[in-house]
């Protein structure tokens, strides 16, 4: 019966730190996700960090337009990679466009 208190605890710290450890996701930057076009090019952009630190690089729309050759954005994405608590991060901006 000892196990049991154990097994909950385990349970309870991974719901409490999903994603400390790691964490990749995507989300749209978009409410009119039925009406979205993306078009014919995509471009990215990034900025990263290191120990909280030092912070480096540039996420911005027109950063990732511009290394898209991308004229008229339709659509934008955000990708987050975070490693052990945010000890490294990194933060991409997509977009799509013509």
């Amino acid at each position: 019966m000892k196990v049991l208190p154990v097994v909950i605890a385990v349970l309870v710290c991974a719901f409490l730190l999903s994603g400390c450890f790691y964490a990749h996701v995507t989300t749209p930057l978009d409410r009119n996700v039925d009406k979205t076009v993306l078009g014919a090019k995509t471009g990215k952009a990034d900025s990263q960090s290191v120990l909280w630190a030092v912070a480096w690089g540039d996420a911005g729309t027109a950063a990732a337009a511009k290394n898209g050759g991308i004229n008229t954005v339709n659509h934008m994405d955000h990708e987050l990679l975070s490693v052990f608590f945010g000890i490294y991060t990194r933060s991409t901006t997509i977009v799509y466009g013509d």
